[in-house]
């Protein structure tokens, strides 16, 4: 890497009427690095990238490319100047080919009236098949969302970039996924591409980046080599405060002397769940964990009606109920949060009162069959005062809100339901350490006051440092349950690649890495 910046952004400010999204912020990206940008939820991380992509116009600072002074107007300015960003949230045609999306900006660009679509096919898989081996000619919307962020990737590959911008790339990859991702990033950089990487998870960020700035509250707090910094002085920096305590204390006793509230026996549906079987008791949180395809969404989404049950039955408080579908689950007390945050979990245009009393609208509708709005507005303040959501009120519309945020908005909507059982699937990803934190405690607290929780994670620390008690899943079966001291890396691993008995140390990779191996 030469001495010289590639990219150089001095005293950046940004605001948004009352809101200061940035003040006096340097970052500084090389010649060939890959350069981590670390920082909570409304940090000022995307609002920055926004700026270097010409979506955004600064209020104040200079930008300087090759030394040379700049300031882009459009995205395409940007791309002509070789910066191509992969943003978080998908933004693909749905409509037609994985080929079209992957080479949509060459298709714009081209000054002819007819497409060369063999081209285009034959351009889109010689860069698909640097990630995975996805059909060209398949069209967008049959994908799952994993693919289509491999499709976006893709898209931006296609450019002739000098920077590459990757906005969470990994969060709705699998594990094979995000390896082809880093093996094609480190690829770039040895071609003397710059790459801006961000992301919440440190084990990627420790094990792949070379630098890392760190924003918190719209200001820039920290710059460093990756060398020279550990995990925990840059979540210290991105919280402004010390988190020795990520996850909160566990039940102190053994879960099974609580009494169970939900019971499984003999579930399967009609594809990949067989014969899965558990309790859930008072004050416990359970864990589901398993690698990519093992059925852990599967099994919780057949309990709640939302997959077809075709075996195996289901008792609340030692009554068997019968589920036919969600509203079925939801009038018992049994609610899903899924894992497709903004598909699934919030209505991203409506409003935060809008969104929390989507799912029990009788609680706030007239014998007339209208909205009270003052009862859904003092509904949505009470839940989103307990959970502690950070907005600029209940009337903002939820796409404005920061994914820890957005998060929230979600729970408050399930805790509408008076719920006796909650079920989160991926609870804290794509979400900064200090709303995990938060999260994590708000779980705890449904536990201790009577509420069964379920939470499907592939995030190994998360299971291990929140869950009482774990039931891992292997190819749609349960392998194993662990409690205690037994919930540990290896012992989960083992039984989630059907290995148990067998030594798993040198199968491992060493650090870090370790735990983005079943991620």
């Amino acid at each position: 890497m030469t001495a010289s910046p590639l990219l150089e952004m001095t005293g950046i400010a940004k605001a948004f009427g009352p809101v200061q999204a940035l003040q006096d912020v340097d970052f500084r990206l090389r010649h060939g690095e890959i350069h981590a940008l670390a920082g909570e939820n409304g940090a000022g991380k995307s609002t920055l990238m926004r700026i270097i992509d010409g979506i955004l116009q600064p209020d104040e600072g200079e930008i300087r490319l090759d030394g040379k002074p700049l300031r882009f107007s459009t995205p395409l300015e940007a791309q002509q100047a070789g910066i191509g960003f992969v943003h978080q949230e998908i933004a693909l045609c749905p409509d037609v080919s994985v080929a079209e999306n992957v080479c949509m900006a060459r298709i714009n660009a081209s000054r002819s009236f007819l497409v060369n679509y063999r081209r285009v096919r034959r351009e889109a898989r010689a860069v698909l098949r640097q990630l995975v081996d996805i059909d060209p000619d398949a069209p967008l919307n049959t994908l799952s969302i994993s693919s289509q962020q491999v499709v976006e990737i893709a898209k931006a590959l296609t450019l002739d970039c000098r920077i590459l911008i990757l906005d969470e790339p990994t969060a709705a990859l699998t594990e094979r996924e995000s390896e082809a991702l880093f093996k094609i990033m480190h690829r770039l950089k040895s071609k003397g591409i710059s790459i801006i990487y961000i992301s919440h998870r440190m084990a990627e960020i420790f094990a792949h980046c070379d630098h890392i700035t760190v924003l918190r509250d719209g200001r820039y707090v920290m710059d460093a080599p990756i060398a020279e910094t550990t995990p925990e002085a840059v979540v210290n920096s991105m919280v402004g405060r010390e988190l020795s305590h990520l996850y909160p204390d566990k039940l102190s006793t053994p879960p099974q002397q609580g009494e169970t509230i939900l019971s499984v026996r003999g579930l399967s549906d009609d594809g990949l769940v067989r014969d899965v079987n558990f309790d859930l008791h008072e004050g416990e949180i359970l864990g589901l964990a398993g690698l990519i395809g093992a059925g852990r969404s599967e099994t919780v989404q057949t309990i709640c009606g939302l997959k077809p049950r075709t075996a195996g039955t289901v008792l609340l408080k030692g009554r068997e109920i019968r589920i036919d579908g969600y509203p079925d689950a939801v009038a018992e007390g049994i609610v899903y949060l899924s894992e497709d945050r903004k598909g699934e979990g919030v209505f991203l245009d409506l409003t935060i009162a809008q969104n929390v009393s989507a799912l029990r609208l009788d609680k706030v509708t007239t014998p007339l069959g209208l909205i009270d709005r003052r009862a859904e507005q003092d509904q949505a303040q009470a839940l989103t005062d307990e959970l502690n959501l950070k907005s600029g009120g209940i009337g903002e519309a939820v796409s404005s809100l920061s994914g820890g945020n957005q998060q929230k908005v979600a729970i408050a909507k399930l805790l509408t339901a008076d719920p006796a059982v909650v079920i989160l699937d991926e609870p804290t990803r794509g979400i900064d350490v200090g709303a995990k934190s938060e999260i994590h405690a708000l779980l705890r607290r449904f536990a201790q006051s009577g509420v069964g929780v379920i939470v499907v994670s592939s995030e190994l620390p998360e299971v291990i440092g929140l869950c009482d008690r774990v039931l891992v899943l292997c190819e749609g079966r349960q392998s194993g349950t662990l409690e205690g001291d037994d919930v540990t890396e290896e012992a989960i691993i083992a039984l989630a690649s059907d290995l148990t008995g067998t030594a798993l140390s040198d199968r491992l990779p060493a650090g870090p890495a370790a735990l983005d191996s079943v991620q």
